[in-house]
């Protein structure tokens, strides 16, 4: 028995050490954050999402509010080309437009656009999709 204490004390004492438990590397986490930047850089039309809004004037313009999102962790994005679809109400397509947003959007921020069109007559809808965007260096 005078011999189970010192026993105990000492594995005690062998398993107490300083090091810590989770050893972070930084050089993974470095490279981690290249993977992802370079993926957003890639694909910007997965990392924007668009919401829009339309009306009619007392001009009889189509007027276009869209809201753009950057969803990216780490890119930011810069002249966004726009796709705009005018449709009837029987969903048929009556005219394609395209337009570009020259503002920059910072990640997880958002910006809003606003135009006027002279769409064809019959317009009920209007759909916006992102074509392409440019990375910021």
């Amino acid at each position: 028995m005078k011999y189970f204490i010192p026993v105990i004390f000492s594995i005690l004492l062998m398993s107490c050490t300083n090091s810590p438990k989770y050893d972070i590397n930084e050089n993974k986490y470095e490279k981690s954050k290249e993977d992802i930047s370079v993926i957003e850089r890639k694909a910007p039309q997965k990392f924007l999402d668009v919401q829009i809004s339309s009306k009619k004037n007392l001009l009889k313009q189509t007027v276009v509010k869209v809201n753009l999102f950057n969803k990216a962790k780490m890119v930011t994005y810069k002249d966004i080309h726009l796709k705009l679809r005018f449709y009837s109400k029987t969903a048929a397509l009556l005219e394609e437009d395209q337009d570009t947003v020259y503002e920059e959007i910072n990640p997880g921020a958002s910006i809003k656009f606003k135009s006027k069109y002279f769409t064809p007559r019959g317009t009920d809808s209007v759909s916006v999709s992102i074509i392409s965007a440019t990375p910021v260096n």
